[in-house]
């Protein structure tokens, strides 16, 4: 078989009964943290005003919106979703294919769900762990520094595998249902280059096109069959080439659900590690950010392109969101980075920006595009002591991972945040529902407790 082919026999015939504890227990704290990140979202730049447009565009009742009263045929709330739940960029990560990969996969298998009706919590982690496997495996295939914005573009592929789980395709209509995401794929770097809300529209972008893919599939359409190594496949035109042999005799075998990161700040995970470090000298010697003379950071070429751009007065918000001098300031200033640091006010702030303009990131080169670590830390103090830290696990990461109560703290104040927030007594009924997921008879209930 091909390796395309390879996956999604592995898709079709993998059932729940195949997942081991570890993989299901990370797919019901990813989707936890999944939902919560999109209820904030749901204030997010422009997010009410994107669902009044999905309304106008056409009519259904498929799926809801996150934290809204509109219900939209299954690709618009897909779409509104997926956005939502990057806007923010506080949606979990794999670190090694540099994917948000629950952040299309989520928003598309619930909206297939709740369009189906009657799915089970099993079928829906089945479909989301699959769903994840397929997006952070072509991710970790890739030899290339991002051209295309992976999340959306691997994104895609993983939405269209688990919906296509949901919908009982065999490995030919999987296939095709790949194949035909594949024709519709979209979102360049400049939109992060720039920090134009148009990062996180790529993503919902892809959400939309997945559900698309899979309805196609579904109706017989077929599609081209070597989109992935083909003379125009996916690792020519997207990435600058790619080795997936070694990540298909993984599958079945390394669960990439359980690789997946959190990420404890809402801000690039890229700027994480700098965060991280910063705060970790900090605690460990005691200085005040008064104190500070300056702050050098040496990181991968990844996390330099990514967000080592300078910090400025007035910054758009996704900007601001990944620009690491900024948020190292906050972090150094405040104890931690939150959803409330990104007002213009705040990017004006005299302390924030002063220290910001001390805070240099610099570029080490060990050979992979890809990496976001290790990140090595120099805090010298203005009487001329200096401290330094190497990381090479960050906060959020599998190796170093955000206690329970974090977790759920992080919850909480992102269904504050909420268009319309979410009561107390839903958001505990959300919990409990993920907790015992493989037990509910229809994940749709997990939708009830999003909505007004």
């Amino acid at each position: 078989m091909t390796h395309i082919e390879t996956i999604c026999e592995h898709v079709a015939s993998t059932d729940y009964t195949d997942l081991p504890e570890a993989a299901i227990a990370a797919a019901k704290t990813f989707v936890l943290d999944t939902l919560g990140v999109g209820l904030a979202g749901s204030s997010g730049p422009k997010a009410q005003e994107l669902v009044t447009l999905q309304a106008g565009w056409g009519q259904g009742t498929d799926a809801r919106v996150w934290a809204s009263t509109q219900r939209l045929p299954a690709p618009a709330a897909a779409f509104c979703n997926a956005y939502q739940a990057h806007n923010a960029e506080f949606d979990c990560i794999h670190e090694q294919a540099v994917a948000h990969v629950m952040t299309v996969v989520l928003p598309v298998a619930l909206a297939g769900a709740e369009r189906l009706g009657g799915v089970d919590g099993k079928r829906l982690l089945t479909a989301v762990v699959l769903g994840v496997d397929v997006a952070a495996s072509l991710g970790v295939a890739a030899r290339s520094g991002l051209r295309f914005f992976r999340p959306a573009t691997v994104g895609a592929f993983g939405g269209a595998a688990a919906l296509g789980k949901l919908l009982g395709f065999d490995k030919e209509r999987l296939h095709h249902a790949l194949s035909i995401a594949y024709g519709q794929l979209c979102g360049t770097m400049q939109a992060h280059t720039e920090g134009s809300l148009l990062l996180a529209m790529q993503v919902a972008f892809n959400a939309r096109n997945a559900v698309v893919a899979a309805d196609l599939a579904a109706a017989g359409i077929e599609g081209p069959l070597d989109v992935l190594e083909g003379r125009f496949g996916y690792f020519t035109l997207f990435e600058d080439g790619g080795d997936l042999a070694p990540v298909i005799a993984q599958l079945g075998r390394v669960w990439r659900i359980t690789e997946v990161a959190h990420k404890p700040f809402p801000t690039g995970r890229a700027t994480h590690g700098i965060i991280d470090g910063c705060l970790t000298l900090q605690r460990r010697h005691g200085f005040k950010a008064e104190q500070i003379g300056d702050v050098r950071a040496v990181v991968p070429p990844l996390v330099h392109h990514l967000v080592g751009r300078p910090p400025l007065p007035a910054m758009a918000i996704n900007y601001a969101r990944l620009c690491a001098p900024f948020v190292a300031a906050r972090a150094l200033l405040t104890g931690t980075v939150g959803l409330e640091d990104f007002t213009d006010a705040v990017y004006r702030d005299p302390a924030t920006q002063n220290l910001a303009s001390r805070i240099t990131v610099e570029v080490e080169d060990r050979g992979d595009p890809n990496a976001l670590t290790p990140v090595s830390l120099s805090i010298t103090l203005v009487d001329g002591r200096t401290h330094e830290l190497r990381l090479t696990e960050v906060y959020g990461h599998p190796a170093k991972p955000m206690p329970r109560e974090a977790q759920l703290a992080k919850l909480h104040q992102n269904a504050a945040l909420a268009a319309n927030p979410i009561p107390n007594a839903k958001l505990a009924r959300l919990i409990d529902l993920v907790d015992d997921l493989e037990n509910v008879d229809d994940v749709g209930h997990l939708v009830d407790q999003l909505v007004p």
